[in-house]
């Protein structure tokens, strides 16, 4: 029994890193896969921590293969897929904690993590003519107002998953 735990797990986790890698190709050919303004489609499926913990590493595998097509190269796959593993981390970590039956401080944590991680790793590549503070709140904010969409649509996914998943 505990093989086939393993294996669900490690399934689970691959498939929505390869769901993550190809929301976030939707995502750039748009133009808002990278850059300090972004709205990815992948970062919907940061709540998943919520229901199911192979969900932490396969949002952290998914971004780093992601972050294979970012402008912003090597430091963006580990930066980038770190800022992730923390969310998802956080998220899980916080699941039990709701207001009005939304996860609150759940979904808090990806617009909080990635909106000062990846907004200082944008500001680090941004030409700077004035304070490179002011470069990087402006784009922590950013990043972090992409997020909060991206969180808006996670959800509206997971209050439609927990129809068919239940937590573990």
């Amino acid at each position: 029994m505990k093989n086939k735990n393993q294996t669900t797990y490690i399934v689970e986790a691959g498939l929505i890193a390869a769901i993550y890698f190809c929301l976030n190709f939707v995502s750039s050919a748009v133009g808002l896969g990278f850059g300090p303004i972004q709205l990815r489609l992948s970062e919907s499926l940061c709540l998943l921590p919520i229901l199911m913990p192979s969900a932490v590493p396969g949002l952290a595998v998914g971004c780093a293969l992601a972050n294979i097509m970012s402008p912003y190269g090597v430091i963006d796959i580990a930066v980038g897929s770190l800022a992730t593993l923390i969310a998802a981390l956080l998220t899980r970590r916080f699941r039990n904690i709701t207001w009005k039956n939304i996860p609150f401080l759940s979904a808090l944590m990806p617009i909080i993590i990635n909106g000062i991680i990846v907004g200082a790793e944008i500001a680090f590549f941004q030409p700077v003519s004035g304070a490179r503070f002011i470069t990087f709140l402006i784009t922590a904010g950013e990043v972090a107002a992409g997020e909060l969409i991206a969180m808006i649509l996670a959800v509206l996914l997971l209050k439609g998953l927990k129809k068919y998943f239940k937590e573990r």
